[in-house]
């Protein structure tokens, strides 16, 4: 079919409606490829604005998903399903989700699965909501959940399911997961996996020093100085900034867990205080004497991992979620990773102990979905005990309920979610994280003091959630 110009109908008018008409037909195969745009400007002999603003058109209505540098595809998600054929349609982040959603995935449930980049995620999600075309299932960051439920997204599970929630969802899985998936006393959410932030380390490098893994900030002083004498190019690496994202975020609330500060308490904000400017001190200073590249505010969250496993860092803040991601940079099995590197929990400040935060993906169901009971369904089989058993050795994911725990590594991150702390559970919590990403970037380039830039994000965080802010009013000190 031919475009024609002399039509009154604009040009990327015609070629949306013939690319839609094509995606309904089924034209492009199973894999749901589009031509280029440049392949769309030589076929119909038109120039590239309306090829631009028909695919743009496409991909703001949910029509057709577009990768940067894998190209444009058809959205499944959006097709039409035939009745006789229900199928529980869900949008996972890149990592192991798909696997571990297809491991449990019972006979009778087909599955309709769409990947999305992890920054991406949540800005899919909520346009998807917005197009009235949400998925059935998603897995989400549990720091979402708060935002989600508060906006009519999800489903309370307990309208779709009390008695598994009570039978096995609160008597099996661990309880700061449980509590974690809930807003104003209903769950919204299941977790797919125990994570915690902490502190990876190359054990050859570490050993060499003849230490063990530091314990308290000064220990890590002092191990990074040794590092940095030995000739170790970066021997601290962190996500810093914006870049980094909530990886960013995740690691700098274990910061400040380990010194005894929090962002919020019960009584409002109380991120301007003395622990909380003592911990972002301590980090300028890590950068300023040399031992943490300054470049860490432009990381991107998955580059530290990345330094540590190439051997260009010996120690690097992260999560346990990235066990998978690094034994696979470091081109070894998941078995053979502890015998390359430890991961300890963040060492203690001076007015604190060592610590974590506990956090990570959740299985959700939206309240637009299809088939919110299959979806249900689905969302106990994936996380059955012998289903969690079999996937996590693959995946390198510690399972969320103490039943499918086997591993040492698991036992661990179960002892240290027990005394882990949460990220700031409120529906704003997107904006509070984006605060807290730019008051470790503006102090890390020396743009703000650490007592300045708690002072200000302390008062940001307050007006975007209405707590009020908690004061200390001493002069930081350390």
């Amino acid at each position: 079919m031919a475009l024609d110009p002399a039509q009154p109908i604009p040009l990327y008018f015609q070629l949306k409606t013939l690319l839609l008409e094509e995606i309904l037909a089924g034209a492009y195969g199973a894999d749901g490829r589009l031509p280029t745009e440049h392949e769309l400007i030589d076929r119909y002999r038109i120039s590239r604005t309306p090829v631009t603003r028909a695919l743009s058109e496409l991909a703001g209505e949910g029509v057709i998903l577009r990768h940067r540098r894998r190209g444009t595809f058809v959205n499944p998600h959006w097709l039409r399903r035939r009745p006789e054929q229900p199928e529980v349609r869900i949008v996972v982040p890149e990592g192991p989700w798909d696997a571990l959603i297809r491991n449990g995935l019972p006979d009778e449930v087909q599955v309709n699965i769409v990947t999305v980049p992890r920054p991406r995620l949540h800005q899919a999600l909520t346009h998807a909501v917005g197009e009235g075309q949400a998925p059935d299932l998603a897995v989400l960051d549990s720091v979402w959940v708060s935002e989600f439920a508060a906006a009519g997204f999800l489903y309370a599970l307990e309208d779709l399911d009390g008695d598994w929630l009570r039978l096995e969802h609160e008597a099996d899985f661990l309880a700061p997961l449980v509590a974690a998936d809930r807003y104003e006393g209903q769950t919204f959410g299941v977790s797919a996996a125990a994570d915690v932030a902490g502190l990876w380390y190359r054990r050859r490098e570490i050993e060499a020093l003849g230490v063990g893994p530091p314990t308290t900030w000064a220990e890590l002083r002092s191990v990074a100085q040794a590092l940095a004498r030995s000739g170790m190019r970066h021997p601290i690496v962190m996500p810093g900034g914006s870049r980094g994202d909530e990886t960013t975020t995740y690691v700098l609330t274990s910061v400040l867990a380990s010194n005894g500060a929090c962002v919020v308490s019960p009584d409002g904000v109380a991120l301007d205080s003395r622990a909380t400017a003592q911990a972002l001190r301590y980090l300028r200073r890590l950068v300023d004497d040399g031992l943490m590249p300054r470049e860490v505010v432009s990381y991107e969250w998955n580059r530290p991992i990345r330094e540590l496993a190439a051997g260009q860092a010996a120690v690097c803040f992260g999560g346990s979620y990235e066990t998978a991601g690094l034994a696979d940079a470091m081109n070894v099995s998941l078995e053979e990773l502890w015998d390359h590197v430890g991961f300890v929990a963040v060492p203690a400040g001076p007015n604190g102990t060592p610590a974590s935060v506990t956090g990570g993906m959740v299985l959700g169901i939206f309240r637009q979905a299809a088939q919110p009971r299959l979806a249900m369904r689905l969302l106990q089989s994936v996380l059955a005990p012998d289903a969690l058993e079999r996937i996590a050795p693959r995946i390198g994911r510690v399972p969320p309920r103490r039943s499918a725990v086997s591993s040492p590594f698991g036992e661990f991150v179960v002892d240290l979610l027990g005394r882990a702390v949460t990220r700031p559970a409120t529906p704003a919590y997107p904006r509070v994280s984006a605060q807290l990403q730019a008051m470790l970037e503006a102090v890390l380039t020396g743009r703000l003091t650490p007592a300045a830039a708690a002072g200000r994000t302390a008062e940001m965080i307050g007006a975007i959630t209405g707590l009020p802010v908690l004061h200390e009013g001493a002069v930081p000190v350390g």
